[in-house]
């Protein structure tokens, strides 16, 4: 079906209030580039949800990342999004212009190559993702034990998408109609993992991809779920996701990680929602290799409301600080500074539009 008549299609089921939320920031992206909000119905409301990895990344997190930079002989390595994200004690941008040797990498395989060129450091990778990328992760971990490196060692901050829905839906806080669930995660994962959103909680689900036409597609697949008072998990991204998912990359992530407790940004701490490395791996776990505690939680600069807009309690524009404190040249959270965050992607494309 073309473009034109999905909106046609999409006017034509919409009935009332409807809120969908967006779970995967590369959709909060493609939605506002395209200017989706802005045909659709009104009352038909798409908010974003907690699928920015470095958003949700808490600041606690990122300061003992930071502390373990500040070590001598230590050498930090993470992903470029989280370069620039502000913390109450700085970011590691402006540690590293203090002197920290901190290098941002494209692929967890780079992290091998740095440790073999540097054996006098220790070389720490403060590793951030979702199930996309836990697998290369898991893969890098595996070889790096393969080839006896003493010198590596992951501090891993992965967290796990279907607990966090879980916790977004138990505490009840925003009324949800239906999810665009993320594709790159469904690709690992499948769509299982998600099956107790529409059994236990009767919200319809549909996996999506992340072309215009693919995101009208779930749209539509979601009011005809509403409209039929139905709800199940389905898959529009068919040319990317199976049901099943990737077996051989989850395998290799079971054989790796072990699920743990993890805390998010404004949704707190979630049993079981992230990865932590599994005893067999604990040589290159960083918590161990440097005895760390648990972080005390760090609450997040007065007026930001990056914690709510996370949760699709708030759209980003009505952040007090959006587009005049909070910039993307000057961030105050990290929903400003990473390529996949909601407020990013609204103040770049001038997405204001109420839904």
């Amino acid at each position: 079906m073309e473009e034109r008549n999905l909106i046609e299609a999409i006017r034509a089921l919409h009935d009332g209030q409807i809120r969908l939320m967006e779970v995967c920031g590369t959709h909060t992206v493609s939605i506002s580039r395209s200017g989706i909000r802005g045909i659709l119905p009104k009352g038909l409301e798409l908010l974003s949800g907690p699928g920015c990895p470095v958003c949700v990344t808490p600041q606690e997190e990122i300061k003992q990342a930071m502390d373990l930079a500040r070590e001598k002989d230590t050498l930090l390595l993470t992903f470029g999004d989280l370069m620039r994200v502000p913390t109450k004690h700085g970011s590691f941008e402006t540690l590293k212009a203090e002197g920290a040797d901190i290098r941002v990498i494209f692929s967890p395989f780079d992290a091998i190559r740095i440790a073999e060129e540097n054996p006098g450091k220790k070389v720490v990778f403060f590793s951030v993702g979702f199930e996309t990328t836990a697998p290369a992760v898991a893969a890098t971990i595996v070889e790096a034990k393969k080839r006896g490196l003493k010198n590596l060692f992951f501090l891993s901050a992965h967290k796990l998408i279907p607990p966090a829905l879980r916790a977004l839906l138990e505490g009840r806080r925003v009324l949800i109609d239906g999810f665009i669930l993320p594709g790159h995660v469904s690709v690992i994962i499948g769509k299982e993992p998600y099956e107790f959103i529409p059994q236990e909680f009767g919200i319809p689900c549909v996996i999506t991809g992340f072309e215009t036409h693919d995101i009208l597609e779930g749209i539509l697949m979601l009011l005809k779920q509403i409209r039929e008072k139905r709800a199940e998990v389905q898959i529009q991204y068919k040319r990317a996701v199976r049901p099943e998912g990737n077996p051989r990359a989850r395998t290799l992530m079971e054989e790796v990680f072990a699920e743990r407790d993890s805390r998010w940004r404004g949704l707190g701490l979630i049993p079981l929602s992230g990865f932590g490395l599994r005893e067999n791996f604990k040589e290159m776990d960083a918590r161990v290799a440097f005895d760390l505690e648990e972080p005390e939680p760090i609450p997040d600069p007065p007026n930001c409301k990056c914690a709510e807009v996370l949760q699709g309690l708030l759209k980003p524009p009505e952040c007090p600080l959006f587009g005049k404190g909070c910039t993307p040249q000057r961030p105050v959270g990290p929903c400003m500074v990473s390529s996949e965050g909601s407020c990013a992607a609204y103040y770049r494309y001038g997405d204001f539009h109420a839904g």
